[in-house]
């Protein structure tokens, strides 16, 4: 049988986009280990459509 990890999908969204007014969104899926990081990831990613790094937090 094998070993369940602790390892997961999150799907990164930008904390900006939202607020700029511009269509469309930035996300980004990575994983994540549930045991070493239990509350909420906040990764610094590019966003294309700001054309600029930006914050993204994790979503669900």
């Amino acid at each position: 049988m094998a070993k369940k990890g602790n390892r997961v999908q999150v799907i990164l969204e930008c904390t900006e986009h939202k607020e700029s007014g511009l269509p469309g969104t930035s996300r980004y899926i990575t994983t994540k280990n549930k045991a070493n990081t239990p509350d909420r990831v906040e990764l610094k990613k590019f966003n294309p459509v700001l054309k600029r790094v930006t914050v993204h937090k994790e979503i669900k």
